[in-house]
């Protein structure tokens, strides 16, 4: 069994570069909120590729209308011995340390007709293979599971963000695509994580793509308000090292509201997208899928502010919300989530809408 051990590091620590003047610190800000500059430094990206070398699966690329490489991989049905446990370090409120011990083998023969197909989308500076474990648990459950690189993420191709509307339109397509070739069977479900989610909440919205259920961990509801609230949070993490502290302490100082609104307003300008406009709860209100949203309430990269404000738009959506989670351990609660989620996409009828 190998265990992944993944510190909480504030990634804004990245940003000190030019930061010398105060457009300074709103261009490189800005230039953050336009692309990710590299993977999270909590995607153990080696050691899930070492697990994928394990699997039996197929993968490829389609390239949707935009002209944008997506990047696909998936899993059949079949009982690949799961075993999975996780733990968590908090200090002071704080979750400094997520483990995991994840085990599994490949079955050698699938377990016949899907139950349907399963689409997972990842957060922000992540890729499709951090949502292994799900792929997993969900493949043993019966279904076909996909899991796709976001456009700027993976091994994806690289084009203007748009906050989950560009990336739903994506969707959109990969799966046209993957119809056709036949590796969409049965209903057709989204699970998404944080930016993955808000992404499947505006695919959900688009009649073309036909899915029938949605499981939709932690989104955002505002693009622009989410930034102003994730922002100022990972600058209250104190990191480890004395040169990581001094920086972090000095972003403090030079990290303001007024420098956050500018930054959000000049990615904006350069995506030729406002993100204050970009507000998911308009496409939930839309849809006609099954929906169920999940937030935990010690979220503080997207407060659960923004949960409850979906819940509350869309009275037709199912809401969870898990106490003591916070945005880094809820994606990795299977043994909490596990069952609700396999139950969602099994069901004969869309469950009573409200809250559990």
């Amino acid at each position: 069994m190998s265990r992944l051990a993944v510190p909480f590091a504030a990634c804004l620590c990245l940003l000190a570069a030019g930061f010398s003047s105060w457009p300074g610190v709103v261009a490189s800000l800005s230039s953050h909120l336009v692309a990710p500059s590299g993977s999270s430094p909590l995607l153990p990206r080696e050691r899930i590729e070492d697990a994928h070398a394990r699997l039996t699966g197929r993968s490829g690329f389609v390239e949707t209308r935009g002209g944008v490489a997506v990047f696909w991989r998936a899993l059949d049905p079949g009982d690949y011995g799961l075993r999975y446990d996780w733990n968590a370090t908090n200090t002071a409120g704080v979750t400094d340390t997520l483990d995991f011990a994840l085990d599994f083998s490949s079955p050698a023969t699938t377990a016949g007709r899907p139950r349907g197909t399963v689409v997972l989308l990842h957060g922000w500076m992540m890729d499709g293979g951090s949502l292994l474990p799900w792929s997993l648990q969900l493949a043993e459950a019966g279904y076909r599971t996909i899991a796709i690189d976001l456009r700027n993420h993976g091994r994806s191709g690289t084009a203007p963000a748009g906050y989950g509307t560009r990336e739903a339109d994506d969707l959109v397509d990969v799966v046209a695509r993957l119809r056709s070739d036949g590796e969409i069977v049965g209903p057709l479900h989204l699970f998404g994580v944080s930016y993955g989610a808000a992404t499947a909440l505006f695919a959900a919205a688009d009649p073309a793509l036909g899915v029938d259920r949605v499981v939709a961990l932690e989104s955002f509801d505002n693009a622009g308000e989410a930034i102003r609230d994730m922002v100022p949070h990972m600058l209250e993490h104190e990191p480890g090292g004395w040169h990581d502290r001094l920086v972090q302490r000095w972003l403090r100082w030079r990290v303001d509201a007024a420098v956050i609104d500018a930054a959000v307003a000049r990615a904006g300008e350069t995506l030729h997208l406002s993100l204050d406009t970009v507000t998911v709860a308009d496409a939930l209100a839309r849809t006609d899928a099954c929906v169920l949203l999940v937030h935990g309430d010690a979220d503080r990269h997207v407060p659960v502010a923004h949960g409850r404000a979906l819940a509350a738009a869309a009275p037709q959506a199912r809401y969870l919300e898990l106490a003591s989670e916070n945005h880094l351990s809820l994606p990795m609660r299977l043994d909490r989530l596990g069952p609700t989620v396999v139950d969602w996409f099994g069901a004969a009828d869309c469950p009573a809408a409200g809250s559990a």
